[in-house]
């Protein structure tokens, strides 16, 4: 089994809600996270994963980190309502 690592950084406090759906064998979950604050770190197992991660707050910076073996996928946005879509294979 694979596992997915994610990281989430920037503005210490910045709050950020995201959705993520995390493939394996075929079958898709999903994790919702309403309400994270930074910095939060979360791992899954699977094959696949996509991701929408908006900022909450104003005035802040968040940055996602993710890690499948020895893929990675940074990004980072700025200003409440930013939101990023990532996907990683």
């Amino acid at each position: 089994m694979t596992k997915i690592h994610i990281t989430m950084s920037g503005s210490p406090g910045a709050e950020f809600s995201a959705e993520w759906r995390i493939t394996h064998e075929g079958e898709t979950t999903e994790h919702l996270e309403e309400r994270g604050t930074v910095p939060a770190e979360y791992t899954f197992e699977g094959t696949s994963l996509e991701g929408t991660v908006k900022l909450l707050t104003d005035d802040e910076r968040l940055d996602v980190d993710i890690v499948k073996g020895t893929n990675r996928s940074r990004s980072s946005t700025q200003g409440k309502g930013g939101t990023l879509t990532v996907m990683v294979r």
